[in-house]
């Protein structure tokens, strides 16, 4: 009998549906703000998103700064709605 390797799961922050970590967008905060972290291995505290715009819209209407546990600067809103905006081309 084989032994079923693990795969880490975790939660939208945008739909609430839980599926495998490497399928979802990890966003932390760290000490200089809010980052879109593609490697998934920055430090602080960090929460996921689908690769998805409407996931993105509700997470940044406030599901994603409340997981964070901290309220966006000018700067970090500008650069997730940079990193949302990339979605989009990405779709048409």
């Amino acid at each position: 009998m084989t032994k079923k390797k693990h795969r880490p799961q975790r939660t939208c922050v945008g739909c609430r549906e839980v599926i495998e970590k490497r399928e979802l967008v990890r966003i932390v905060r760290t000490q200089d703000g809010v980052y879109v972290d593609p490697t998934g291995k920055m430090s602080g505290r960090g929460a996921y998103l689908h690769n998805d715009i409407s996931c993105w819209e509700k997470g940044l209407r406030g599901s994603l700064a409340r997981s964070l546990k901290t309220q966006f600067s000018e700067e970090d809103r500008d650069r997730l709605m940079a990193y949302k905006e990339t979605i989009s081309k990405h779709l048409e």
